[in-house]
């Protein structure tokens, strides 16, 4: 899972939000350190960006100075208990001397940086100073190095570390600069040695630019950062298991006896947990957890601590076996459309039998007082015999006579804060019951009163889990906590129903309820975004955008016959006149699906400045995807020439379809597997080829369009049952956004015209068909979970689609159902939160379910994805154009 999703859930308990709005007093503002609050100095200029205070020198006029747009940056680092004073420090010392700097301003956003899932790239950045140039440079890292000596900090990994103290160095943009990279996103850039901009690269370890010369003073600094090796060790390192803040974990060989090993990395100041413990805290956490448990068969045994640097290393034995969440996409029953009895009475029985070896397990570390405190799928190993299992990652792991509350947790099994001691552990014994059947738990971190609700999901498609199995877990789960106010249906164990209930199938009342939500959560005094949703939407110009931002709810409202949100389209035309810096320029992700939304709207100016902006970049060097680059660039160039017949936007679409054609007639690329799908794959491509088409009768147009189809199906394998579906390496993905659906959505529209190529395409149009028929998806968005499922079902031309399927969907859609101020709305992506936007919240849902009203009544106007219209069904097929 993107651990990401934790730190934006902190600030808000309905909706994914900033970390910088997570505040102590509830106004978002936090507590700030005492320089943070410091008056702004005469001739300076201050600003708020993110999470972090800017002070630059200013002018007479009150703009700042300029100075270079990249170089060599010094980053401080700090800790919690210091911080305080190396703001102080730096400030004094950089203000004097017109030294442009920037600070994190409060100890709750340090915490954050640090903690034990955030950006490994960011992680230890507490100061960022910006010298003038090298001579510079030298000067602060001689005398800030002075001043700050003594002081400790979490090791930057992206930087050069000076001599031993919190300073660090790196190569890198000091202006907000951008540019389109390999992969056709535009990312942050800084001007190569021939003065073109190239991707400014943040990989966490250091390197220097190809064109930039390590200055002499630093290369004493780098000849020490690479004498530390693990060429001395006991141990053979043969690849990397998993990442964080807090360090790696590694598989090895005991190279003196053959054993193999599991080998823990611990940074010193990094990888927070709530309580402050930094990563080797709570490693020696679980050394002292396991050592006190070896001989129990349920934990792996301890071999071996030591220090490699200032990095703490435990070695373990490696248990053979799968953590028990790789079970559920190979057993889990529902993951068809049909499931075969036999098959949900065998994984049922196969299941409790699981859960009931879990339970004896934690009962076996209760007796030897411990409470393991981070119990989840990820964290139970299901040993090769299919019956035993064992415990792992015992970090957050305490004695239970400290009934402490859990500091670290899977979001699905995040204990109540006021569970203490093994109350903890059995609150995660009673969310994996649930858990085992259906996987959507992160929903309690919303509601828990979500529990009954689920409850009697699974007792309806699994008839053979017995009833106070799960009464039990809800009992467990929902103490102390009401349900009333929840829009799910309560069990025996819950009894209040909310009056306020709406089934998302109860068309128009599922939709005004839905729009009433979407309403009601908006915030158009804000500038960053208008309707709370992904995370995504935080990125620049992402609250604007079409897939997360305020251009997808209000073209999802326009498409359902919603009334108008004025205020909403007035939000949108301020927020691009102009559009922010670094906005992305597709249709998913940028300027041009905004466009779009606005000419739809009526706002056909607006929406036509907005593509001359985008047609100012090197737009012909974006990526040829749907979400972000070319394909659906030329969607709109399109669309909007056929509107106002500009000859120039009709020539721009034309260059695209050229660029188009020409990269899919030449030989695919080698390298990584390519990605595949509507949004990421040649399935976007190919519709807007298809489009033009249809304008053209060009057959060149047809035949490229094809062969770009065809390179997405040749990414997708057969799964058992007849799925057919995108194969990423490690999962199959069935969704429209990258899945096999969204490839199945184009292959229609192919098929309305290339009757002759039927074969293998109307075979897989079958499997894709299959595979939007499971009776469990994930999540309940649009592009990667079921609500995508009705789209494709509501339009799709294949034969013997059947109303059941499309209605057994849509009464899926209810087992996310979730409540916004008494109103119908839906989780986002990771289910932590609600989410309004297009992609993966409430608003693609409402776009979803207007489709299916709109296939069910016939003649209705059918609401669609842009440019995705339903394709004429095979009686109405005629010319090309």
């Amino acid at each position: 899972m993107d651990r990401r999703y934790e730190v934006y859930a902190l600030a808000d308990p309905h909706f994914y939000e900033t970390p910088d709005r997570l505040s102590a007093d509830g106004r978002g503002t936090g507590r700030l350190y005492e320089t943070a609050r410091r008056e702004v100095p005469e001739g300076w200029k201050a600003a708020r960006i993110g999470d972090w205070l800017t002070l630059t020198p200013a002018g007479p006029d009150g703009a700042p100075l300029p100075g270079p747009a990249q170089g060599w940056k010094i980053h401080v680092s700090a800790t919690l208990a210091n911080a305080e004073k190396i703001a102080q420090i730096v400030w004094d010392y950089c203000v004097p001397r017109s030294v442009p700097f920037k600070f994190v301003p409060g100890p709750q956003l340090l915490h954050l940086r640090n903690a034990k899932y955030a950006g490994r790239d960011a992680s230890g950045k507490f100061v960022t100073v910006y010298p003038a140039d090298e001579e510079q440079l030298h000067l602060v890292l001689r005398e800030l190095g002075r001043l700050l000596e003594g002081f400790e900090g979490p090791y930057i990994l992206t930087d050069l570390r000076w001599e031993e103290g919190p300073l660090y160095v790196r190569y890198g943009a000091f202006a907000r600069l951008f540019v389109v990279d390999e992969r056709g996103s535009l990312v942050p850039a800084v001007r190569d040695g021939a003065g073109q901009l190239v991707p400014d690269l943040r990989t966490p370890s250091f390197q220097v630019p190809e064109w930039v010369t390590l200055p002499a003073f630093l290369a004493p600094q780098l000849a020490a950062r690479n004498s530390t090796t693990v060429g001395e060790l006991p141990y053979r390192i043969e690849k990397a298991l998993h990442f964080s803040n807090g360090g790696g974990v590694y598989a090895g060989t005991d190279t003196r006896d053959g054993r193999k090993v599991v080998l823990k990395e611990g940074r010193p100041h990094a990888g927070l947990a709530a309580d402050g413990a930094d990563a080797v805290a709570r490693l020696e956490r679980e050394r002292a957890a396991l050592e006190r448990l070896a001989g129990t068969g349920v934990v792996p045994e301890v071999r071996d601590w030591f220090r490699l640097g200032d990095h703490s290393f435990l070695v373990m034995d490696f248990l053979e076996g799968r953590p028990l969440n790789s079970f559920f996409a190979e057993r889990h029953p529902l993951i068809g459309p049909d499931p075969d009895p036999r098959a949900v009475a065998d994984y049922t029985a196969w299941a409790l039998r699981i859960h009931r070896a879990v339970e004896r397990a934690v009962e076996t570390v209760h007796a030897r007082g411990i409470v393991f405190n981070d119990l989840h799928v990820f964290n139970i190993m299901v040993a090769p015999d299919d019956e035993s299992v064992f415990l792992l990652d015992f970090e957050a792991a305490a004695p239970v006579g400290e009934r402490g509350r859990q500091v670290v947790a899977h979001p699905g099994f995040l204990a109540p804060a006021d569970r203490r001691g093994v109350d903890v552990d059995r609150y995660a014994l009673a969310c994996l019951r649930l858990a085992m059947f259906l996987p959507v738990t992160s929903l309690f971190v919303v509601d828990r009163g979500k529990a009954a609700h689920l409850a009697d999901v699974i007792a309806g498609q699994f008839p053979d889990v017995p009833r106070e199995f799960l009464d039990e877990a809800v009992t467990e789960i929902c103490r102390d906590v009401p349900t009333a106010g929840s829009l799910a249906p309560a069990s025996p164990a819950a009894r209040s129903v909310s009056a306020s209930f709406v089934e998302p199938g109860d068309w128009p009342y599922s939709r005004d309820s839905m729009v009433k939500a979407l309403l009601a959560s908006a915030t158009p005094e804000r500038e960053d975004r208008l309707f709370p949703g992904d995370v995504a939407q935080f990125s620049d110009g992402g609250g604007l955008a079409l897939e997360h931002g305020a251009a997808g709810v209000l073209y999802a409202l326009a498409a359902t016959g919603a009334e108008r949100y004025d205020e909403g389209e007035r939000w949108l035309l301020d927020r691009t006149d102009p559009p922010p810096v670094g906005s992305a320029l597709g249709l998913y992700d940028g300027l041009a699906g905004v466009a779009h939304v606005l000419d739809l709207l009526g706002h056909r100016q607006r929406a036509l400045d907005l593509l001359d902006t985008i047609l100012r970049e090197r737009w012909q060097r974006l990526s040829s995807d749907l979400r972000g680059g070319l394909a659906g660039l030329g969607l709109v160039l399109g669309g909007l020439a056929d509107a106002t017949g500009e000859p120039e936007l009709r020539e721009r679409a034309a260059q695209a379809a050229d660029i188009l054609v020409d990269r899919l007639t030449a030989p695919p690329p080698s390298g990584p597997r390519p990605r595949a799908g509507l949004m990421r794959g040649a399935s976007g491509p190919a519709l807007f080829l298809l489009r033009q088409y249809e304008r053209t009768g060009d057959r060149r147009l047809l035949d490229a369009a094809g062969e770009a189809l065809r390179r997405d199906l040749a990414c997708c394998v057969e799964q058992k049952g007849g799925s057919l579906e995108v194969d990423e390496g490690w999962r199959t993905m069935p969704y429209l956004g990258d899945g096999s659906v969204g490839v199945g959505m184009v292959l229609d529209d192919y098929l309305a015209h290339a009757g002759d190529a039927v074969g293998a395409f109307e075979q897989a149009r079958s499997g894709i068909l299959t595979a939007a028929g499971s009776r469990f998806y994930a999540q309940p968005g649009l592009f990667q979970g079921r609500a995508g499922m009705i789209l494709h079902l509501s339009r799709t031309t294949a034969p013997d689609v059947g109303a059941d399927r499309l209605a057994g969907q849509i009464s899926g859609l209810g087992w996310y159902a979730m409540s916004y101020q008494g109103q119908l709305a839906f989780p986002g992506h990771q289910m932590m939160r609600l989410s309004m936007d297009l992609g993966t919240g409430t608003a693609g849902c409402l776009l979803a379910l207007g489709a299916a009203r709109a296939a069910a009544a016939g003649g209705a106007a059918p609401a669609h994805l842009p440019f995705l219209p339903p394709p004429p069904r095979p009686r109405e097929r005629g010319s090309a154009v």
